[in-house]
């Protein structure tokens, strides 16, 4: 129950935040469209190089969430079954690689696995072939690497939320591993499996920067790269807009099918707080558990181990002397803080024009406009929208001169699903809570705002406006595509450094980045996030 002023405005902000959203998704897809209209789409569809690239974009995806999900499983009974001190810190260090710029991961994933990575030094030293991970089995490393430790934590959760007289039951009749597995793990993790799976497949499927970089050829190839490439080396808008055109096909009925089938994914925000289990385990039971946990933890720490002793072994004092550096540090800061600011701004509007929309249960329906809007770069992801503006703005301006605002937008948008679900629940909470109460005390406007949405919010927001910012600090994509000279942002001198083999920069500019990154998100998390008032 909301007073009709805050409605009328909360209505308001939710009518501009869909128009504007509007004006960037749209304008860039009817840029394809229109560029289509005017192109042999038939002939560029035959063209047996873009069947193999859709072909290889789905093998890959298809095969990253495999491998992903399968060591996630056994990960996500070790460490829900085996209770040990500092089990919260080692799930805390699954989320590092979601906060980490994918470059500087794939950078890591390279020294330890290349071919002058730490593994192929042993072999070497031990008379074998050196590893060679460029092509597809880069990729799926890089993308088990990243997905791995989340769809564990997802696993996690959803074991987390089994009832705990089930596992009080199980306990009392003494079930073992075996068939506690198979009557209480195996129903919840299933339940659980289309949500992760479908959630690592979308992220395989429009992965940019790690095919960019470990792909190593034609043979290689997503959808993604290749629209990249098609606009910045061969200037073949044709190919680009029918890739991008695939791309959102594809993205699109993949969503609807996750959707429609495979439900809401939940609880990645979270630590995964231990429920109560009654199962003992027996002393070789806790070895094998603790043997799984940690090959887990090695194959997530290494390559910020790794990160970080190349890092230190750089130039660094040389590398802070570098304008180069300095500009593209400045530049990632300004276009990052903007895009997190405008991103929250956004989401923000959505959810309050949800809450104006929802006048009571049976206008719940209403949320799924706003809920859809929020998600439509997941259809048309950042590069595709890139692609769109990129042709739409050579033919009236400099394209490059537009960079910094559309790299701003892009981020933005790019981190929008992200915002809206941190910042969503804790909105809704708020006014489940506590709309009677204003409504009786007469709070609205500004009043109610500062009273209660932020004490109820604060931490949300400061959670949101970190992912958000570290999103647009690592992301290479959109700043590939418009980056030149006069736009240098840090993800980019990384991977001109690492184009020039000047891999000790590389090096130190990864361990720069990832640095500045984490710094950032624990600076606004903890910003926002005191202690909020029950």
């Amino acid at each position: 129950m909301i007073a009709n002023t805050d409605r009328r405005w909360q209505a308001l902000a939710g009518a501009a935040g869909l128009l504007l959203l509007g004006l960037f998704v749209i304008g860039a897809f009817a840029a394809l469209v229109t560029q289509a209209a005017t192109i042999d789409v038939g002939a560029v569809l035959g063209d047996p190089y873009i069947a193999g690239v859709v072909r290889f974009t789905l093998l890959q995806a298809g095969l990253s969430t495999l491998f992903s999900l399968a060591f996630a499983l056994p990960l996500a009974l070790a460490l829900h079954r085996f209770r040990f001190p500092g089990r919260s810190l080692v799930l805390r260090f699954f989320l590092l690689p979601q906060a980490l710029p994918v470059l500087v991961g794939a950078l890591g994933i390279l020294a330890i696995w290349g071919r002058g990575g730490l593994l192929s030094d042993a072999l070497a030293g031990l008379g074998f072939a050196r590893l060679d991970v460029y092509g597809l089995t880069g990729i799926l490393l890089a993308h088990v690497f990243f997905n791995m430790p989340l769809a564990t934590r997802l696993l996690v959760a959803a074991l987390d939320a089994v009832p705990s007289e089930s596992w009080k039951l199980a306990g009392q009749l003494s079930l073992g591993p075996a068939a506690t597995f198979r009557l209480v793990e195996w129903p919840a993790i299933r339940s659980s499996l289309p949500a992760a799976a479908s959630l690592v497949f979308m992220l395989c499927m429009t992965s940019f920067t790690l095919v960019l970089v470990l792909g190593g050829g034609p043979a290689a190839t997503t959808l993604e790269v290749s629209i990249y490439q098609s606009l910045r080396y061969a200037f073949d808008p044709a190919r680009a807009v029918v890739l991008a055109l695939a791309q959102v096909l594809i993205t699109g009925i993949v969503l609807f099918a996750v959707t429609r089938f495979a439900g809401r994914v939940d609880g990645m925000a979270t630590l995964g707080r231990a429920a109560t289990r009654y199962d003992r385990m027996s002393t070789a039971e806790r070895g094998l558990a603790g043997l799984v946990i940690l090959l887990g933890l090695g194959f997530v720490l290494a390559p910020f181990a790794a990160i970080v002793t190349r890092g230190l072994a750089a130039d660094l004092w040389r590398l802070f002397g570098e304008t180069a550096l300095h500009r593209a540090v400045l530049t990632s800061m300004l276009v990052a803080t903007a895009a997190a600011t405008l991103s929250l701004a956004l989401s923000l509007a959505l959810l309050f024009g949800a809450r104006a929309r929802r006048r009571n249960a049976e206008e719940a329906g209403g949320r799924g406009l706003y809920d859809l809007a929020g998600s439509l770069v997941l259809v048309v992801p950042p590069i595709v929208l890139g692609a769109g503006w990129f042709l739409c703005l050579r033919q009236v301006t400099d394209v490059f001169a537009a960079a910094p605002y559309l790299v701003v937008a892009t981020n933005a948008v790019m981190a929008m699903p992200f915002v809206m679900r941190i910042v969503g629940p804790a909105l809704s909470s708020s006014a489940a809570r506590h709309d009677r109460l204003a409504e009786s005390l007469g709070l609205a406007g500004l009043n109610r705002l500062a009273l209660v949405e932020w004490p109820a919010t604060r931490g949300a927001l400061g959670l949101a406006f970190a992912f958000a910012l570290a999103l647009s600090l690592g992301d290479l994509g959109v700043a590939a595509l418009f980056g030149n000279q006069d736009f240098l942002t840090l993800p980019l001198l990384l991977y001109q450094r690492m184009g020039s083999y000047r891999t000790a920069d590389a090096a130190g500019i990864a361990l720069i980045l990832g640095i500045m990154t984490l710094v950032l998100m624990s600076v606004g998390e903890k910003g926002f996030a005191r202690k909020d008032p029950e």
